[in-house]
């Protein structure tokens, strides 16, 4: 850019604090636009403090801070005192339980989330396991493998179909509302809890969790995880839902009280269950390996090749226009 004189100026080339897992996908389009500063989140609790005390000491320290959604690092007051130059916060994931909200607005911290980025793939994946669990599709391939299939007598125990399933979906957002249109197109009928009824849907609206589960077949959990949704579906709710019921959850899993679905799983009282995450991942609970009505995915619903793609686009659009003074692509409503 041209200064007085006629001289050439050349606008620094803003940074960006990048908390990255290992492996972590976009890092060369990133480093094309950015002067990215990169901590992995395997470093140890000295490793990342002395990592962001340098960043803070830079002549130009990062103004926006992009952090893997998904439990791997927490953006809380100690993080925001480490970089006080941070005004922006970047979710790569749809969730911002990683973020404290009430922090940032507390501070004047924008922040975003990667919108609908993820919303088809992960409801094609909550169709998928739904139909794993139902089908026993899984436990029929191991089945096989195992060449148990010349020893059965009797046939393979039967599975259940989906069409004509009552599904209750707790979140009707973006991600539940696509859950709900692919399970329509197999028949089902669709019931759904969420902060409030939504005009633009004509399935039935329960004001809370458990009379949800008191209607259903299934239940769906696709909500946010905050302080009102942890542990939404607890011992009570899956009581209610009973012994021939199946549980989904492409949500947290602290939306889940873990416990209780591990005991009510053991002692058949729910028949099934399809989990893509877990409250200690990468733990899982050891009783749910043997499990051959459990269907288990490794907080995978939102990778695919072409999300990951839309997720580099879109991170960089959002820090380009922040950079720009220009509003967000997918700002984060702050308390």
């Amino acid at each position: 850019m041209a200064g007085g004189g006629g001289e050439q100026r050349v606008d620094p080339v803003p940074a960006v604090l990048f908390i990255r897992r290992p492996g972590a996908p976009f890092c060369d389009a990133m480093h094309q636009r950015f002067r990215v500063l990169e901590l992995a989140t395997r470093a140890s609790t000295e490793q990342a403090a002395a990592f962001l005390a340098a960043a803070a000491a830079e002549p130009d320290p990062p103004r926006a801070a992009v952090v893997m959604g998904g439990r791997s690092v927490r953006a809380d007051a100690a993080f925001l005192d480490a970089v006080p130059s941070v005004r922006c916060l970047l979710s790569t994931a749809a969730g911002v339980d990683h973020i404290d909200l009430a922090e940032c607005a507390r501070r004047g911290v924008a922040v975003a989330n990667s919108g609908t980025v993820y919303s088809a793939d992960v409801a094609d994946h909550a169709v998928g396991m739904l139909v794993d669990v139902l089908r026993r599709v899984s436990a029929a391939e191991r089945f096989v493998r195992r060449r148990l299939w010349p020893l059965q007598e009797g046939g393979y125990p039967l599975g259940s179909k989906l069409g004509g399933k009552r599904v209750g979906i707790i979140g009707l957002g973006n991600i539940g509302s696509l859950i709900a249109k692919r399970l329509e197109a197999f028949g089902c009928v669709i019931y759904y809890n969420s902060r409030r009824p939504k005009d633009s849907v004509s399935y039935r609206y329960f004001p809370n969790v458990h009379d949800l589960a008191s209607e259903s077949d299934i239940l769906v959990v696709a909500c946010a995880l905050n302080k009102e949704t942890r542990h939404i579906v607890d011992k009570d709710v899956l009581e209610a839902l009973g012994k021939d019921g199946i549980v989904i959850n492409i949500g947290r899993g602290a939306n889940i009280d873990e416990a209780a679905l591990v005991s009510a799983l053991k002692d058949g009282r729910i028949a099934g269950a399809g989990l893509d995450v877990f409250e200690n991942e990468p733990k899982v609970p050891v009783e749910l390996l043997s499990m051959d009505n459990v269907v288990l995915t490794p907080h995978s619903a939102v990778f695919t090749a072409e999300s990951r793609s839309d997720l580099c686009e879109h991170l960089i659009c959002n820090l380009e226009a922040f950079f720009a003074g220009k509003p967000l692509i997918t700002p984060v409503l702050l308390p």
